[in-house]
């Protein structure tokens, strides 16, 4: 698990989006991980109301870094093949949303991941599926 939690910290430094939608990581275990974030006003699309983007970026960081704490697990990373989201209910200036994300499968080449996004009263915000292309660490290729 520190093995994970270090890697992890070098790529925070490389992807600052997460900082930027002001999202906090909890690992459970490879595979198994919580993001909460808070809605804010700077998340608006209508008075009071998150736009999906921000609804969408939540699941794209769960799913993702579902997969990714696996992959880093067995000295890999991974890429978003794709992923499928809906969308239940709206999310509103003052939530707290709270993404679970788990994988569910790794093949050889490939992991499948699913989330749900809650708010803090538990109601269902979204539900999503992802499928992430994994690939050995040296192959990343970081931009300066």
């Amino acid at each position: 698990m520190k093995k994970i939690i270090t890697r992890l910290a070098g790529f925070a430094r490389v992807n600052r989006f997460g900082k930027i939608m002001g999202m906090k990581l909890e690992i459970k275990k490879p595979g198994d991980i919580i993001y909460r974030m808070k809605v804010t006003q700077s998340h608006e699309s209508s008075p009071k109301t998150a736009h999906g983007g921000v609804v969408s970026a939540l699941m794209d960081s769960v799913l993702g870094v579902a997969a990714l704490t696996y992959a880093m697990k067995h000295d890999e990373y991974c890429s978003t093949v794709e992923f499928k989201m809906n969308f239940i209910a709206p999310a509103f200036v003052g939530d707290e949303l709270i993404g679970y994300g788990k994988l569910d499968h790794a093949g050889k080449s490939l992991l499948f991941t699913s989330a749900t996004i809650v708010n803090k009263k538990g109601e269902l915000i979204a539900k999503g599926l992802g499928t992430f292309n994994r690939y050995p660490m040296h192959k990343k290729q970081m931009r300066a």
